[in-house]
């Protein structure tokens, strides 16, 4: 994936170790299952999701979709977090997929 936010782009520069080590352990998490590429980033977006996380939603939204995901599976994702994580947070998690997906023109 070839983008990546302005702050996470500081944090590198700033410490790169730690980021080095941080990126490492993304990987063996990601190595660490049965789960494919797509189906990670959609329970990553759940979880972002659930944390009111703008970064990370728009952020998992731009992965999923480069793994494969719909543009339907995604809005679906955020659509299933209005019973658990409430309408305020399902609303606010649409918006930030919707600007995703539109600046994808999906």
């Amino acid at each position: 994936m070839a983008y990546l936010p302005e702050v996470y782009k500081g944090f590198k520069k700033h410490f790169p170790k730690i980021a080095g080590d941080y990126d490492k352990l993304a990987m063996s998490c990601n190595d660490g299952g049965p789960l494919d590429e797509k189906t990670r980033e959609m329970v990553k977006l759940g979880i972002a999701i659930g944390l009111s996380s703008e970064g990370g939603i728009k952020s998992h939204t731009r992965r999923a979709l480069a793994s494969g995901g719909t543009a339907e599976e995604v809005r679906q994702a955020a659509l299933l977090s209005l019973t658990s994580a409430g309408f305020p947070s399902m609303i606010a998690a649409m918006k930030w997929v919707d600007e995703v997906l539109d600046k994808q023109g999906k």
